[in-house]
């Protein structure tokens, strides 16, 4: 390239030396015919270089555009997997219920009302298998792992979007209720739950049935405290189970 243009320079300063005119004008013909060659090869020489650099930024462009698109499926991926590390952390991996931690949390949330006392009304119920552990023994790990699944996936249902229902490990359930409620709505809730889990259900071959005892405890009459409303409905699940109610609500003169 710069070959062509140093002899471009050079042409353009040579004179003719000769007084013919008609020599003269076929010189100058010739020396513009071949700065007119001398022109197009710059000419071509540029495009071919502006057609490299082109070629060049696209390529680095397309290399930007995959990096980045990496990098975001990278950044998703991460993502992703830190959901689904916090999901398994706080759910049950059976039932896929909330757990005990995350049922614990929840209800520690819920008893931080914005006054700083614990909401009115707001109860706790705990819920254990009667005879759970036959069924197990009986008839296999499968088959109870299995009954675990449906009585979560009854459960689920009845319980409204705004309350949890949650498995505290093994054949233990447990619920809140958040809003205030009084003890014949409890009541109903607790008949409710009990009705839908004893309800008869077919694993394979074998139809089995299986009743729930359900305790309920209130706050803030039997406990402000995560610990403390779950030991009340705890101890009024026993008393259920010990006299076949179904449910009993905590009663503080009976566990003293």
């Amino acid at each position: 390239m710069e070959a062509v243009k140093t002899r471009l320079r050079l042409q353009a300063g040579q004179r003719p030396h000769t007084d013919d005119h008609a020599e003269a004008v076929r010189y100058l013909r010739q020396q513009m015919l071949t700065c007119a060659v001398a022109l197009d090869q710059l000419q071509s020489g540029l495009a071919g270089q502006l057609a490299e650099q082109r070629l060049l930024a696209q390529q680095a462009l397309h290399s930007m555009q995959l990096e980045l698109e990496q990098a975001q499926a990278e950044l998703a991926g991460t993502q992703a997997g830190e959901r689904r590390a916090r999901h398994m952390a706080l759910h049950d991996t059976l039932t896929g219920l909330p757990n005990r931690r995350y049922f614990r949390q929840r209800l520690e949330l819920a008893l931080r009302h914005d006054d700083g006392t614990p909401p009115p009304g707001m109860a706790v119920l705990f819920m254990d298998l009667d005879g759970f552990k036959a069924i197990n023994d009986n008839h296999g790990h499968q088959i109870g792992d299995e009954l675990l699944r449906v009585v979560a996936s009854r459960l689920s249902r009845v319980v409204r979007q705004g309350d949890m229902i949650s498995r505290i490990g093994g054949d233990e359930f447990a619920c809140v209720r958040l809003d205030g409620h009084s003890r014949g709505q409890l009541i109903q809730l607790a008949v409710k739950l009990h009705e839908v889990v004893a309800a008869p259900l077919t694993l394979g071959i074998l139809k089995l049935s299986i009743k729930p005892s359900i305790g309920i405890s209130l706050c803030p009459a039997d406990g402000q405290t995560v610990t403390d409303l779950l030991k009340a409905a705890d101890l009024a699940m026993y008393h259920a189970k010990q006299q076949h109610s179904g449910h009993a609500f905590f009663d503080q003169s009976a566990a003293r």
